[in-house]
């Protein structure tokens, strides 16, 4: 999902867009890794807010914690964005009450996360 952004400036505005990975890119395509005035976006990975919502993400919390789904102990630097491995980690549907359509979640160190099933990026996580 891709969304054009404007920046004011005392200049022309420039053009930025939104890539998946949660990086920006300029519309020349060039990669930009900080952007002065950024805007947060739900267009990002859920963006700021996330997939689910502000009120349900403490339903959903709930939810998982109370299924007692063993932890898959990842090793090393997690958050968003961090590539689960394919083999070792089991992943559950979310209900379709927390209008996550498209995302799986599993336990991660003890933390709900949900993840975007085809890469196994972990998108949100859950607290």
């Amino acid at each position: 999902m891709l969304q054009s952004w404007h920046f004011l400036s005392w200049r022309k505005p420039r053009a930025f867009l939104a890539v998946s990975n949660g990086a920006l890119e300029k519309a020349n395509g060039q990669q930009v890794r900080w952007a002065p005035w950024s805007v947060a976006s739900s267009a990002v990975m859920g963006g700021v807010n996330g997939v689910l919502g502000v009120d349900q993400r403490p339903r959903f919390h709930s939810y998982a914690v109370e299924r007692h789904h063993p932890s898959y102990e990842y090793q090393g630097d997690f958050r968003v964005g961090t590539v689960l491995p394919e083999a070792g980690v089991t992943y559950y549907d979310v209900p379709e009450e927390y209008s996550a359509q498209g995302y799986r979640y599993t336990v991660v160190n003890g933390r709900a996360v949900l993840v975007e099933p085809r890469t196994r990026r972990v998108v949100e996580i859950v607290e």
